[in-house]
């Protein structure tokens, strides 16, 4: 759809990959942006693949279903490149950003992937040197704010803290903040 940015994420049940567009989500709001935010699941357990979207935009959005053709994809789990084509109807020329300690040159190899935009972090070391859990979903935020463009790390950071001082602490909270700032600084990408 013409002016509307349509981000799909991959993961696991539990790694925060439903989090992470609705976060995302919540922070483009802030800016005044149009958004959705929605999970779809499989079988609902801890583990299983899961997918994840969200939609920006500066006008309304009109269209209510699932993200067929995304923008960008961010695979937060990098297991799931041997068992789900994450490149499925990405768009000529966007970008995906995958979880793993491997080059963004070694990942397009083996991906195959011909006019699209690889980008890496290994977001899952970053979450356990900051926050001493595994959970990959905010450090691939602020990969995708560097990577993409499509918002800048105060307004996520303001989300982080919206919504995790309550419920986490302001230890963690802040663990939470210097993991996104550092995974901002240490994603790397090819020019697709």
């Amino acid at each position: 759809m013409y002016g509307v940015t349509e981000i799909r994420f991959h993961g696991r049940g539990g790694q925060g990959a439903k989090t992470a567009a609705q976060m995302l989500a919540e922070a483009v709001i802030a800016q005044g942006k149009y958004v959705q935010a929605f999970p779809e699941y499989g079988p609902e357990r801890s583990g299983a693949p899961m997918r994840s979207y969200t939609r920006l935009s500066d006008n309304p959005i009109t269209i209510h279903s699932g993200v067929y053709h995304p923008d960008i994809v961010a695979v937060l789990d990098n297991t799931l490149l041997k068992s789900v084509n994450v490149l499925e109807g990405i768009s000529s020329g966007g970008t995906i950003l995958i979880n793993t300690p491997e080059s963004p040159e070694s990942i397009a190899s083996k991906l195959k992937a011909e006019g699209v935009r690889v980008c890496t972090i290994d977001a899952t070391k970053i979450a356990m040197e900051t926050t001493g859990k595994p959970f990959p979903n905010t450090p691939m935020l602020g990969a995708i704010a560097k990577a993409t463009g499509i918002i800048g790390t105060e307004g996520l950071i303001e989300e982080i803290k919206h919504k995790f001082l309550v419920k986490l602490g302001e230890k963690l909270t802040e663990a939470n903040v210097q993991a996104l700032n550092r995974a901002y600084e240490e994603v790397k990408g090819t020019n697709g």
